[in-house]
């Protein structure tokens, strides 16, 4: 699958990067006993380092600083920060319906970069990231008719968008019970760095293969704005 940078999106967000892994051999049962231990020592090893701080103490985390600059020029609020709160300031469980997303939800809670998880087998010809004009409109998870603002980052395939950073993930690619190869895309604004990317997609894999020991990665790299233009 190849993947391509928009010059606009090149323009307007010189020193981000979009995060590409794409993995073969996957499951997604409802729920998976190993992924699930995982899941709680990571709230657990969070909560603990966490113990006793508030809001304004992981405003101070680089990666949440980063997201607030993006998040900031649209008067929203990153949904991931929202959701590290929850977990481990509030003591609540992160919760998916399926062991793909919660191992994508899982990294996203240790590293604190957005991403959004697709079965590949319904993504049609390459990938284009690109910055939208406004107006752009996808059906999103649920069924939300969702209307893009100018100048957010989406990625789209030969049939529509996939993704956005505002508004999430497509309806027409989300990840099911029956998928089998799945893409995982991370869009990472200025301040966060590549290689901070990278690890960030490799976890994701080792997440999924605690459900899938044998799945194989077909794909992993972090394109930034000096990669090819579209």
């Amino acid at each position: 699958m190849d993947v391509r940078i928009a010059d606009g999106w090149r323009t307007a967000y010189p020193e981000a990067s979009i995060g590409i892994l794409v993995l073969d051999g996957v499951e997604n049962p409802p729920e998976h006993v190993a992924l699930a231990e995982h899941v709680r020592q990571v709230e657990a090893e969070l909560r603990d380092r966490w113990v006793g701080k508030t809001r304004a103490d992981l405003n101070l985390l680089p990666e949440f600083e980063a997201y607030r600059g993006y998040y900031r020029r649209f008067d929203k609020t990153y949904h991931v920060q929202l959701q590290f709160e929850s977990v481990v300031l509030k003591g609540r469980p992160l919760r998916s319906n399926g062991a793909l997303v919660l191992a994508m939800f899982a990294a996203e809670l240790q590293n604190r970069l957005l991403t959004a998880g697709h079965d590949l087998a319904t993504i049609e010809g390459d990938l284009l990231v690109d910055v939208a004009r406004g107006g752009e409109r996808y059906v999103g998870i649920g069924g939300r008719d969702q209307t893009m603002q100018p100048g957010d980052m989406y990625i789209h395939d030969a049939v529509g968008i996939l993704s956005s950073v505002l508004y999430g993930p497509d309806d027409r690619t989300r990840i099911t019970p029956t998928t089998r190869q799945a893409a995982f895309c991370v869009y990472a604004p200025a301040g966060i760095q590549p290689e901070a990317v990278e690890r960030h997609l490799a976890e994701i894999a080792s997440n999924a293969r605690l459900v899938s020991p044998g799945a194989t990665v077909l794909q992993q790299h972090v394109y930034s704005a000096d990669a090819p233009c579209a």
